[in-house]
């Protein structure tokens, strides 16, 4: 799936549709990603300011699907912990940025080759449009290497690129 079709996708997907949530970007190389929240009626909480499970799952996907992505497909990568820390309320439309180093990249791969599994922290700033700090989330990958049993036959894995 290219990073243009997943976009769409996921912008159409009900949960992020209807917190009003918005992926503007995911670069052709998966190490970028771009999404943003608008405040509207539905996607506030009592005071009136963003709801902390919409500030969570406009970030909750990504760091997965990145680094899925950029390892390929002799790594299994899930998702392992959450948090969120609220720093200031939400109001108006925020966003958030991920990007995925190469650093970050290669020492996942060589952690990888000489441990069972690797468990790696990424962190979000939810920022607000004026760039005041709205949340911070944290979000812990959990990735190895496929053994030879997972992988599948070479013919499969490219009809499946």
């Amino acid at each position: 799936m290219s990073p243009r079709l997943l976009r769409w996708i996921m912008n159409a997907w009900p949960p992020f549709l209807f917190s009003g949530v918005r992926v503007e970007s995911i670069s052709a190389d998966w190490r970028h990603v771009r999404v943003r929240m608008g405040l509207h009626w539905y996607n506030r909480n009592y005071v009136g300011t963003h709801f902390g499970g919409s500030l969570f799952s406009m970030t909750d996907p990504f760091w997965m699907i990145m680094v899925l992505r950029a390892l390929g497909d002799d790594y299994i990568v899930w998702d392992k912990a959450g948090e969120i820390s609220f720093v200031a309320p939400g109001r108006g439309t925020v966003r958030c940025e991920f990007q995925l180093s190469d650093d970050v990249l290669c020492q996942l791969r060589e952690q990888a080759q000489h441990e069972r599994s690797v468990l790696h922290w990424f962190e979000t700033d939810v920022r607000s449009s004026s760039g005041e700090l709205v949340a911070k989330v944290r979000k812990q990958i959990y990735v190895r290497r496929k053994r030879l049993a997972e992988q599948p036959p070479a013919a499969v894995q490219s009809a499946l690129s």
